[in-house]
């Protein structure tokens, strides 16, 4: 499958193609470009690749992908202890695996530095990173099994467990940080749900009237937007069950989600369609910005942007 980047231009020529590869075999599940936006992360059923935007090359990364499943979703984070950012992915066997630039000098290759199973090993659904924690190492784990978990990675490389727990009938798409709590948006059920990252307990809970096929969140205004997996992208508030705003595609014959994410300092939203294309709307009014063309006819369900 071709993965393919665009960056931002003047408002006549919004965005233009900066690179693009094709992947050696399969599809792909997580992207994730790195917080200084110089690496895009490409997990899937190869595995994981890398590549430095600004020269379009390959990166060399030492990891152990034959036993651990297809990877399912992947982010970047940047610890107080380590030199540069560090790569986070999940897989399809439940597998959480850390890989970090080697420290060997004049050696630009990422290598393996921590690798757990958690739980029944299931399918990692979903990563959070909690950059105002301690040692800013905290992050926050979804597994299909309606699992929940925060854990922290030492300046060794061991992780713990900070928190573990289940959710019932609530399979987590999408985690995220806020205000000593962690949000978790449901798939199936639609459910937006408040955890305390202390001991886990349920702060809150709403639902929205659609299934959540993805989500992103805005924390500077409150809002978050999911991909309704019918009709387009829906906007709602944090603490509130009353759609905001509606961002209109086609409809879909057959109803599948896709990623969706806020972009150029949340003023756009961006997600996947079904005919090759990825949309553009202005956050504060719906209006369509662009449509960017990725492929003929295939479905668009995986994304990646940088802040």
């Amino acid at each position: 499958m071709l993965s393919t980047l665009l960056s931002l231009l003047s408002p006549t020529q919004r965005y233009r193609k900066v690179l693009s590869f094709s992947l050696t075999a399969g599809s792909v599940h997580a992207l994730a470009i790195s917080i200084d936006g110089a690496i895009l992360a490409a997990g899937g059923t190869h595995g994981i690749q890398l590549r430095n935007i600004e020269t379009r090359k390959e990166i060399s990364i030492t990891t152990h992908l034959e036993s651990r499943g297809i990877v399912s979703s992947a982010i970047w984070i940047k610890t107080k202890y380590a030199l540069g950012e560090t790569l986070c992915y999940g897989t399809a066997l439940g597998y959480v695996v850390f890989v970090q630039l080697s420290p060997v000098e004049k050696q630009k290759y990422y290598q393996e530095i921590c690798a757990r199973r958690l739980g029944a090993g299931l399918e990692v659904t979903c990563f959070a990173w909690d950059p105002s924690s301690s040692e800013s190492s905290h992050i926050a784990v979804g597994t299909r099994d309606h699992a929940v978990q925060v854990l922290s990675l030492s300046s060794g490389s061991q992780l713990q467990s900070m928190f573990a727990g289940c959710i019932d009938n609530t399979v987590p798409k999408v985690l995220c940080f806020a205000d000593r709590s962690l949000y978790v948006f449901g798939l199936y059920d639609g459910k937006v749900i408040k955890l305390s990252i202390k001991d886990g307990t349920i702060m809150s809970e709403n639902r929205c009237r659609s299934v959540i096929g993805s989500a992103a969140v805005y924390l500077k205004k409150g809002v978050f937007v999911i991909d309704n997996a019918t009709d387009g992208f829906t906007l709602y508030h944090l603490d509130g069950a009353d759609p905001i705003r509606m961002f209109v595609t086609d409809p879909l014959c057959i109803p599948v989600p896709k990623q969706v994410a806020f972009g150029e300092g949340s003023k756009v939203v961006i997600g996947g369609g079904s005919n090759g294309s990825v949309f553009v709307f202005a956050r504060r009014t719906g209006r369509p910005l662009a449509t960017l063309q990725h492929t003929r006819g295939a479905l668009v369900q995986t994304i990646g942007v940088s802040a």
